[in-house]
């Protein structure tokens, strides 16, 4: 089987995965009703084999016909010319190729979320995901520290945000009419996010200046207190609708905005823990007073480490607050937290390839076991306890992620040569 597939390069698996995605749209409901499900799976039958287990047996048969077949065979059928194709782009530009196979891995997830709106939701709160444990993982793995402050910086972003577009772009009961026009909201959106970015890096200087300036278990302590005073602060404002929360968002954080987003972080914090500063992180994490003796300045590195992380848990927290276009400061509590650091430890420490794994990983398993309600929450903690007894650094901890290799095209008679 891995000699059939072995040369199979990712631009052919993307091609597959999009026709499957068309192959659903066109047929998914009427081939679920042929096969005695009442419709077509919207989580890969995993929410229908919970609530009816007699209908396993057809959720496996149609995830086979209607996914892993057409892909595999697609896969098989363009391996050549997609070989080809992937090589010419690799050698006139890394940057062309790799904007090919996003392009690819969108129209994918676009159209197979486009099959409703929960999909769509599902998709778009995993996008998020990667961001924020991405974010995390800087400080608890590259860094070594232990944070507890990312559910804080996610409510100064979204609330942030919230202010700021309602503010400027929407007649609102609290805030008045609208400054400026509402057209000129999508367009001023980015600027927003980098703002509510900036506003949690301003927070995160509130912890990191009193943290780093001593060493041990301080840093826990203090950001976790940071979380409970930011929570805090919110539920006494009535301007932001206090415990109740704030709503009237505008719609302006779509599937496309949201990819954008995820995949600009995921390029810049790839960027950033493969330079030569991230490497000054790993030194500081291995051994601080020896980093000081190689003249690197261990205090600076991890204030712009931690207020680096900060800002992009910021822009993730204010694209949160459009997605649901409601945020409320129960949302980044203690519970928060605990899923955050879960994706962290589930998807490996000192890995950007882990950190999508945990996230994209925990969120799947999360709605999957959704039918089972309060038990979801007994099996999910036994699963990382056990992770964390047998993988102490998770799933897949201390990988690079290196684009190119991704990328690059898989031809069987130059790999064996």
């Amino acid at each position: 089987m891995d000699s059939i597939f072995s040369d199979i390069p990712l631009f052919a698996w993307l091609v597959g995965a999009v026709v499957a995605a068309i192959l659903e749209m066109l047929v998914g409901n009427p081939f679920a009703r042929l096969i005695g499900m009442p419709r077509a799976p919207v989580l890969f039958g995993f929410l229908i084999a919970l609530k009816t287990p007699l209908l396993i047996p057809p959720a496996i048969f149609y995830n086979i016909v209607i996914y892993l077949v057409p892909i595999c065979l697609v896969a098989r059928l363009i391996g050549g010319i997609s070989n080809k194709l992937a090589e010419w782009m690799f050698e006139r530009s890394v940057i062309l190729s790799t904007i090919a196979h996003l392009g690819l891995l969108y129209i994918a997830l676009h159209i197979w979320a486009g099959f409703n709106d929960y999909r769509i939701l599902v998709v778009k709160l995993i996008l998020l995901a990667i961001m924020i444990t991405l974010s995390l993982n800087v400080v608890n793995g590259y860094m070594g520290e232990f944070s507890c402050s990312h559910p804080g910086f996610m409510a100064l972003g979204a609330y942030t945000a919230s202010i700021l577009s309602i503010l400027f772009f929407v007649d609102d009961s609290t805030f008045g009419p609208a400054i400026l026009p509402p057209a000129l909201g999508q367009l001023a959106f980015p600027i927003i996010l980098i703002i509510s970015g900036a506003v949690s890096s301003i927070g995160a200087l509130l912890v990191a200046v009193p943290s780093f300036r001593t060493r041990g278990d301080y840093l826990a302590i203090i950001s976790l207190a940071f979380t409970f005073i930011v929570k805090s602060l919110i539920e006494n404002l009535e301007i932001v609708g206090g415990p109740r929360g704030l709503r009237g968002q505008p719609d302006w954080a779509s599937l496309p905005v949201v990819f954008v987003w995820t995949m600009l972080c995921v390029w810049v914090i790839n960027n950033y823990v493969r330079s030569t500063f991230g490497k000054t992180m790993n030194a500081v994490r291995d051994g601080e007073m020896a980093a000081n003796a190689m003249t690197i300045n261990t205090r600076r590195t991890k204030m712009v480490t931690f207020l680096f992380a900060a800002f992009w848990a910021g822009v993730s927290g204010g694209l949160l607050a459009h997605v649901l276009r409601y945020v409320n400061p129960g949302s980044f509590g203690i519970q928060k937290l605990a899923e955050v650091l879960a994706m962290v430890y589930f998807g490996g420490l000192n890995s950007v390839v882990g950190s999508i794994v945990g996230a994209v990983g925990f969120n799947l398993l999360s709605e999957a076991l959704r039918p089972l309600e309060l038990y979801k929450w007994i099996i999910i903690p036994i699963m990382i306890i056990l992770i964390m007894i047998y993988r102490p650094t998770g799933l897949i901890a201390f990988t690079e992620f290196d684009v190119k290799k991704l990328i690059q095209p898989r031809n069987k008679k130059e790999r064996e040569a």
